[in-house]
Parts: C-alpha cells; structure tokens; sequence
C-alpha cells in the first residue's frame, strides 16, 4: 500500500508522545494556515522529525521549520537567525548564525505578536520570497534508517 506523504508525515508524528503529538500537529496548522503557499519539506532525521516551509523544494531556500523533540517542539528561523531579525524580547534561543530557535510551550504561542513580528521579518528578508499564491504542497524528502527514540 503507497502512503500519501500526509499519512506518513501522520505515522512520523504518532511516534512521539501524545502531548508532543499534539503540540506538533497544532503547530504544524497554524504555519500551513500562515504559509499557505509554502513547500513543506519533511526529514526524518537521527535527532528529531522536522519540517521546513519554504518557496522550492530546495532545503537551503526553506525559511522556517517545525523541529519536533521527544520532549520539546521549536519554530527554527532558517535564514539570518542571527544577524537579520530583531529581537527586543529575547525570544530567539542558539547561537547559530542562519539557525535560530523559539521553543513552543504551545500552538498558541504562534499567535502571540513578538513571534509574529518574527515571522514577518524572516518572511520579509527570506532570499527567495514565498510566492503570494498557491496552493504550496508536501514532499517527504528524507527518513533516515537510524534514529533516537522518538519518545523519552
């Protein structure tokens, strides 16, 4: 039986607790709901489930991703974490210079106007922009054979 890439984006996300499960899912709605026109790129990696939006298919153009945890879900800002967006509130985390994150307590947390303000920067100075119509899609680009467990 072929599975759609949502049905095994689906299986990816029940193999981790109900909570985080659930958290990632919310999650995952209201960025579709934000970026409608986003490629959503999904990688089953070693480390965590992540899924990046971005205009292509290419991963170094994705502007955003969910990264999913056994215990945790963080928003990445892809392109400039660092350098380019503002962040009077201190809510971007790592120091890495085009990966930077903001742990999400809940789905809700995604409608609160400092991350907002956050994604309207990233948006704004993402290289490639979102196109400002269509319907994006989903493409599972990568399940890596070996991974940690997905629930501590």
């Amino acid at each position: 039986m072929i599975m759609t890439p949502e049905e095994q984006l689906d299986g990816f996300i029940a193999r981790f607790t109900p909570e985080i499960a659930g958290l990632a899912r919310a999650a995952l709605v209201k960025m579709r709901m934000r970026l409608l026109s986003a490629i959503q790129l999904v990688y089953d990696n070693y480390n965590a489930l992540a899924v990046g939006f971005g205009p292509t298919q290419r991963a170094s153009e994705a502007i955003f991703s969910l990264a999913v945890y056994p215990k945790r879900v963080n928003l990445c800002f892809l392109q400039g974490g660092r350098s380019s967006l503002k962040d009077p509130h201190g809510l971007l985390q790592g120091s890495g210079s085009t990966n930077r994150f903001v742990p999400l307590a809940s789905a809700a947390a995604l409608d609160k106007a400092e991350i907002d303000d956050l994604i309207a920067q990233a948006l704004i100075a993402a290289r490639i922009p979102l196109p400002p119509a269509g319907a994006g899609g989903l493409v599972i680009k990568s399940v890596s054979a070996r991974q940690r467990p997905r629930r501590p």
